[in-house]
């Protein structure tokens, strides 16, 4: 007897799924827990194994195709065998009844294309919406294209850079075939699922499809404010908008949209370098700015070509269009700090045997450690004593967690990233110094994975570097608690009656009131002073 197989639920917050490739055609035998498809989810492309035996006889949803959990994937059953009455809906398949009405209203939706008498897309034809990215995202921003139209795209090239909630990441095609359309210009915004590109046979005209797409809300909106009615900049560059033009204007790349034209690297060096685009002059092909523009930019050859005017009382300033991921800090820490009542202990640490473990650690070749993994090994083995510390509110309930996986606050030029290091009261002191390590280039070059960002049960911002003495931090939900680390400060201690120089260091623990009570933060402070004061015993715990 055939078997129904439904879109399968791969994650807790999986609501739909898009099948990226098949591994079985129709007609193929199928063996129980050969793997029959993958299946992009809202966190990852997963490989969806068979629990059947049979003969592959029916496939519902194409590649490329994206659908509820529980809709027809697929029918598995004998060779030769009538599956009619389940694609005709007479049988019992429950699960997939949704399927079949869904279709028929999409139809509705686009009946005026002038397609075939069944009103499908054309033949071929594949309608590419902005992807969901990470579990968070809403929106995503084209950073960049890297295919244009007229284009042959074959499958796994990558399409564009889309910038989500939390980093800028690469977009790659599941299909084959000529990009017809792009729904949406670098620099603009849309919601998930809107229309972002239109693949198929070279010379099809897909002018109603994206027509239509659009008519049903799929319209892409731009972030950044209107400047002197132009088309917005890149996200990345600033436009420069002055309420008293008194200079003459400096010949650059900008093209009559107000666009920025900027090779990839260019632009990166450009970050870099803190080198405002808009000021230097491209030349490569139709002015576009390259490496070596970047390389030979220096500020005062831009004054230098003003000329000998010098403008007094001039008033000017920059826009910057809010990125996904500043806006979706401002939403979650906003979000935090008025829901969680918070509440602030302070401490200050001796950190005469803490400099010196460090000084004696690091005499082993090869090995190196800072204060922040010091701390973060601490932190873990005191909350491995305290689980309060390390749970999380729920309307209904609280979790005490029993694993520890601790956020490490990182700073990048869009803002703020928080990578896990996972189980760290299991890691020695040299494996999370190299975990931090990795984490935080990944963060900084915009290349760590949605699983390095997730599942953190405590988090740490050090500051200390920048020489900040002490500090308070917005807690990062879901946690319960925050620990801000200060700078390590030279100063006069009292120790047995006298006045000597010491070294100390201030740390401020935020905890949520609902989950952590403040005799509880207290006592995670002093077992947290005991393995800070003398780090030997975070060797032997």
């Amino acid at each position: 007897m055939a078997e129904v197989i439904n879109m399968p639920r791969l994650s807790d917050t999986m609501e739909e799924g898009t099948v990226a490739s098949w591994l079985k055609k129709v007609g193929d035998k199928v063996e129980e827990g050969d793997i029959l498809a993958e299946i992009e989810t809202d966190k990852a492309t997963m490989e969806f194994e068979s629990f059947n035996e049979g003969t592959l006889l029916h496939i519902g949803i194409q590649e490329g195709e994206t659908a509820k959990v529980d809709t027809l994937l697929a029918i598995i059953g004998d060779e030769g065998e009538d599956i009619s009455s389940y694609l005709n809906g007479s049988a019992e398949v429950e699960k997939s009844d949704a399927a079949p009405e869904a279709k028929e209203e999409e139809a509705k939706d686009i009946s005026d294309v002038d397609f075939d008498s069944k009103q499908e897309l054309p033949e071929g034809v594949i309608v590419v919406t902005m992807p969901r990215l990470s579990d968070t995202m809403e929106e995503g921003t084209v950073a960049a294209w890297l295919k244009k139209v007229g284009d042959e795209v074959e499958e796994g090239d990558i399409l564009a850079e889309i910038e989500t909630d939390k980093a800028t990441m690469e977009f790659e095609s599941f299909q084959a075939g000529t990009l017809l359309h792009i729904g949406l210009n670098e620099g603009e915004s849309a919601k998930v699922d809107s229309l972002l590109a239109i693949i198929g046979p070279k010379g099809t005209d897909v002018s109603n499809v994206a027509k239509n797409f659009k008519a049903e809300g799929g319209e892409a909106k731009k972030d950044a404010p209107k400047v002197e009615a132009k088309k917005e900049a890149p996200k990345a560059e600033p436009k420069k908008v002055e309420v008293k033009k008194e200079t003459p204007k400096v010949s650059t790349s900008t093209s009559t949209s107000g666009r920025i034209f900027a090779s990839p690297l260019a632009k990166k060096m450009a970050e870099e370098k803190g080198v405002n685009l808009a000021q230097v002059k491209g030349s490569g092909e139709n002015g576009r700015i390259v490496k070596k523009d970047i390389e030979n930019f220096t500020p005062s050859a831009q004054g230098a070509s003003v000329g000998k005017f010098v403008p007094t009382g001039q008033e000017d300033f920059d826009e910057v269009p809010n990125s996904n991921m500043r806006k979706a800090i401002a939403k979650n820490l906003a979000k935090s700090k008025f829901t969680a009542p918070h509440y602030y202990l302070n401490v200050e640490f001796d950190m005469e045997n803490a400099i010196a473990f460090r000084m004696q650690y690091n005499s082993i070749p090869d090995t190196k450690i800072s204060y922040n993994d010091m701390i973060v090994k601490a932190c873990a083995l005191a909350l491995k004593q305290h689980p309060q510390v390390n749970s999380q509110w729920f309307d209904d309930r609280m979790q005490l967690n029993n694993h520890v996986h601790i956020g490490v606050a990182v700073a990048v030029p869009d803002g703020l990233l928080v990578p896990v290091v996972k189980f760290a009261n299991e890691q020695s002191l040299t494996q999370i110094g190299g975990a931090v390590k990795e984490l935080a280039g990944k963060a900084r070059n915009k290349k760590l994975g949605l699983d390095e960002m997730e599942g953190s049960t405590f988090t740490i911002s050090n500051l200390g570097m920048f020489g900040i003495d002490s500090f308070t931090s917005i807690i990062n939900q879901p946690n319960s608690a925050i620990l801000s680390v200060g700078n390590i400060v030279e100063k006069p201690v009292v120790k047995g009656g006298q006045i000597v120089v010491g070294n100390t260091m201030k740390l401020c623990l935020a905890c949520d009131h609902r989950t952590v009570d403040g005799a509880t933060g207290a006592q995670f402070l002093q077992t947290l002073k005991g393995y800070i004061e003398n780090p030997v015993t975070m060797l032997v715990s």
